[in-house]
């Protein structure tokens, strides 16, 4: 991945370009005093918001779900 380190002043004339850059793969470090300071991302779109409860009625649970053999007990309790 290439890299591309500008100050801030050179940041603000270029910010179209550096923004292009950004989407094309380009990693865009901001620099201040010589120092890296920002990193410009693009933005990528967060997934749909969760849906409490759309696999309602499709997920069974064993009733044996919170059964634990005894020999598994003792190994956490360090009785083994």
């Amino acid at each position: 991945m290439k890299t591309v380190q500008v100050n801030m002043h050179e940041a603000k004339s270029r910010l179209s370009q550096l923004g292009e850059n950004a989407w094309s793969g380009v990693k865009v470090v901001i620099a201040k005093s010589g120092k890296p300071y920002l990193d410009l991302l693009p933005h990528k779109e967060v997934g749909k918001p969760r849906k409490p409860g759309r696999y309602k009625g499709r997920i069974r649970i064993s009733k044996r779900f919170d059964y634990m053999p005894d020999d598994v007990i003792d190994a956490f309790e360090g009785k083994l």
